[in-house]
């Protein structure tokens, strides 16, 4: 499996919404405020702090779970990937963003600037693969990016999903906002609560083996569904 450092940009004009200044200057400040802000004016703040620092107890529920080879979607400043090389996995942080893959780089963590609709490294011998930090709404389109990760696993791969806290199944465009006024170009994202992931992952041909909270983070462990009744978990 490899897990060289690559720094190759792809994704074109669907990913310039994370390359935007706002985005950009909070990562490389560490700092907040920003935001993903709706048409209707609605305000998502960012957690760019939590997301810069190392990863947190919550974080560390995730990661003790992890299988194999290790791909995180949505990297972002690298910390989960920085956090697997206590575990002795391979593992490589993906994100569309020029200046989280920087970050992450400097943090010792492989890094691609690529999207996850492109062609991937080592595509179906992941082990297990991350959505964490709201990447569910990756793309705007929950289903396909289920079934993008499908081929991205190996048959008996692990998908960690972090779901919303809210009971929510919703498809918006938005922008990153820092609040003052700087704003980066609209583009499509998603926000989905416990109960539609499991919709949407049943549909795409997945099931919940284990669903747990953590510092009032709800997170989900998908392996694809086999043949035969299953238990629905609690």
């Amino acid at each position: 499996m490899s897990t060289a450092i690559r720094d190759g940009a792809s994704g074109g004009a669907k990913a310039a919404h994370w390359r935007a200044d706002p985005y950009t200057r909070a990562l490389n400040a560490g700092r907040g405020p920003l935001f993903l802000r709706r048409a209707d004016g609605w305000l998502l703040p960012l957690e760019v702090e939590r997301w810069c620092a190392d990863a947190d107890a919550a974080d560390r529920t995730v990661l003790r779970r992890c299988r194999g080879p290790v791909l995180d979607i949505g990297c972002g400043p690298g910390r989960l990937v920085a956090a697997l090389a206590p575990y002795g996995r391979p593992c490589l942080g993906i994100d569309v963003s020029r200046a989280a893959v920087a970050r992450t780089v400097r943090t010792g963590g492989p890094a691609l600037c690529r999207s996850v609709f492109a062609p991937l490294p080592d595509e179906g011998r992941w082990g297990t693969a991350l959505l964490l930090d709201g990447n569910i709404g990756i793309g705007g389109d929950p289903p396909a990016l289920l079934a993008r990760v499908t081929q991205l696993l190996a048959p008996e791969g692990l998908l960690m999903v972090e779901a919303a806290a809210a009971d929510v199944d919703e498809r918006v465009r938005v922008r990153v906002d820092d609040g003052l006024g700087r704003a980066g170009a609209a583009f499509p994202w998603a926000r989905v609560g416990a109960p539609a992931l499991l919709r949407h992952a049943r549909a795409a041909g997945w099931t919940a083996v284990e669903r747990w909270t953590a510092r009032g983070r709800s997170f989900m462990t998908l392996r694809r569904a086999v043949s035969g009744p299953t238990t629905p978990p609690s």
